[in-house]
């Protein structure tokens, strides 16, 4: 399911300045070297290169990669192994027997790879199970022949990482002086929400990133909670994120549990909370029965190390604090949902 695109009231921090058009492909902007063509194989690189002003020059993309709207048509170079539509745990089960094999989650397109020629191809070095790594990009590209593609590989752990990604992609694509706009747009956009929550009460929550197994978001979720006027429980570093079970959240007693599982949708997890074992113990945390859990959007959203973080966290705030702050209620309201 496609999710629609955040309201025109605002403008994300990961879009060009709106006195900018970007250039067609083989056109490069006055004063500046010719742009390159670009594959990027994570959604969140995507989004990066969007927010540099640079979409047109994107000929190649992952299977996950949605945003911005016009991607969408562009050349597929990468599908997971795993089937998405299964269940979570089903899905966890197949990821971990692969990861335990020594075999990648995921395939790309070597053939179209070798035919489309880009100049910068984005990856990740972060998580294997995510988004194609590096090492699957390095293993396409050893079976082809493009000696002059330039891999830029991301590592997006906290949002200090997420910020230098911005730079490293304008680095890679020759927009430097873009990066640095970009991290400030994106960084007074975080500074300005913080500002809004930061006289609020901030309730104990707990950010579920999976559901079966359940696992606690950790990366840059607890900073991203914090701005949101949010104390994060059980994972309350950048570093890690944590599998435990239902009654380990039931016994930190936390005041709001917000669902936000990778790559699932308002929907699609809502369809997972129904399911025998994950009901029961959602249902077993106190915050749940008495009305305080809301299913976000994770796959637009949330998991995604890119500008669109800004959003990602005027959602949590808006979540937990929609009385206090009703204007971001209104806007993020299709991404938000109750359940109990």
């Amino acid at each position: 399911m496609t999710t629609p695109a955040p309201s025109p009231q605002t403008a994300s921090p990961g879009a060009p300045p709106a006195d900018s058009a970007s250039p067609t492909p083989g056109e490069a902007p006055d004063g500046t070297p010719p742009a390159p063509t670009i594959v990027s194989l994570i959604a969140s690189a995507t989004e990066i290169v969007a927010g540099l002003g640079m979409a047109d020059h994107l000929v190649g993309v992952s299977h996950e990669c949605d945003w911005p709207p016009e991607v969408r048509d562009r050349p597929q170079l990468c599908q997971s192994k795993v089937d998405p539509t299964l269940p979570s745990d089903v899905i966890d089960r197949d990821v971990r027997a692969l990861v335990r094999d020594g075999l990648s989650v995921y395939s790309v397109d070597v053939d179209g790879l070798q035919r489309i020629r880009p100049d910068v191809i984005l990856t990740q070095d972060h998580c294997e199970v995510c988004a194609v790594s590096l090492r699957d990009v390095e293993d396409a590209l050893c079976a082809i022949d493009l000696p002059d593609t330039r891999v830029c590989s991301l590592h997006p752990r906290t949002l200090a990482d997420v910020r230098s990604d911005f730079l490293k992609v304008a680095e890679a694509i020759g927009r430097p002086e873009a990066g640095a706009e970009l991290v400030a747009r994106f960084d007074a956009a975080l500074a300005h929400l913080e500002s809004r929550t930061r006289d609020l009460t901030a309730p104990r929550v707990a950010l579920v990133e999976w559901l079966a197994p359940p696992m606690v978001a950790g990366g840059w979720m607890p900073t991203l909670a914090r701005i949101a006027g949010l104390t994060p429980v059980i994972v309350e570093d950048e570093i890690h994120f944590e599998e435990v079970d239902w009654g380990r959240i039931a016994e930190e007693d936390p005041e709001w549990v917000l669902v936000l599982p990778c790559g699932f949708n308002v929907d699609r997890s809502v369809a997972e909370m129904e399911v025998a074992g994950v009901a029961e113990g959602l249902r077993s945390i106190r915050a749940v029965r008495e009305g305080r859990c809301r299913v976000l959007d994770g796959h637009s959203f949330l998991n995604r190390p890119s500008p669109r973080l800004v959003e990602s966290a005027e959602i949590l705030a808006a979540a937990v604090h929609a009385d206090a702050l009703p204007d971001l209620a209104e806007r993020h309201a299709p991404w938000i949902r109750g359940w109990s």
